[in-house]
């Protein structure tokens, strides 16, 4: 049965795909966790995480958007906090983005952190390895609103993008050892609603003074309400991808 999925899903059945995702979620067998990830190719995986309310879901759909219009097919896998009666997942991140509700060539998942801590749910990358087989590319994880230890995020993606409010430059400095440490890109977002040099300047100083990899982190100011500023995170991300394909050790 897991192997007629598996190649349904690379056949393109998206309903095979969702039943195999409910399988390595709710059941996962190692022979099947296995052969998904011998056959994954390595697309990109762009984990976007940060404290509640920075408004990483509206970024997500804006940077969804964006792929799309280059003929991309994103796969998106949602992190929601879990329902206190169900147990499920909340599926607020599915409410942000209903532009891409109905469209063939976005995938999107919706998975309940069930009490895991670190921002993530067990089985999260057996998903992207399955959205990756069925396809899809680039691979977006948002992770659940996170403090300055749970940071489960930098284990499974290539790219990690902290997203950030403009308020947050008084809690530099307390969150330096954490959330400083972990992006490999960083936005302030929400500068339509405020102004994010300050905050930008902070972080950019933080990162300075850390120890740091031949990559210096981007910061850069976004309103996912407008749209400014994606095409320059777009751009840093893929900055960042290859750099890491010609320095793998960084």
């Amino acid at each position: 049965m897991a192997v007629d999925l598996i190649e349904s899903i690379i056949a393109g059945d998206r309903l095979a795909l969702s039943r195999l995702i409910t399988e390595v979620i709710d059941a996962p067998a190692p022979d099947l966790v296995d052969r998904l990830a011998e056959l994954r190719t390595g697309t990109h995986v762009i984990g976007i995480t940060g404290p509640p309310g920075a408004g990483k879901s509206t970024l997500v759909d804006k940077l969804v958007t964006h792929y799309r219009s280059q003929g991309a097919r994103p796969g998106l896998v949602l992190i929601d906090p879990s329902s206190p009666f169900t147990g499920g997942a909340i599926l607020g991140d599915r409410v942000r983005m209903q532009a891409h509700s109905d469209d063939p060539d976005v995938f999107m998942r919706s998975l309940a952190t069930r009490g895991q801590l670190g921002g993530l749910t067990a089985g999260a990358d057996a998903v992207l390895a399955a959205l990756d087989v069925a396809g899809f590319t680039p691979l977006i994880l948002e992770t659940v609103g996170v403090g300055q230890s749970e940071l489960d995020v930098i284990n499974v993606a290539d790219t990690v993008v902290v997203v950030l409010h403009p308020t947050w430059g008084d809690d530099v400095q307390a969150n330096k050892a954490g959330l400083i440490e972990a992006g490999d890109v960083f936005v302030v977002n929400k500068s339509d609603l405020a102004d994010p040099h300050r905050t930008i300047t902070q972080i950019e100083q933080a990162l300075a003074m850390g120890t740091r990899t031949a990559w210096l982190p981007p910061v850069l100011g976004t309103s996912a309400i407008s749209g400014d500023g994606v095409e320059a995170l777009v751009e840093a991300i893929e900055m960042h991808r290859v750099h890491r394909a010609s320095s793998p050790t960084d």
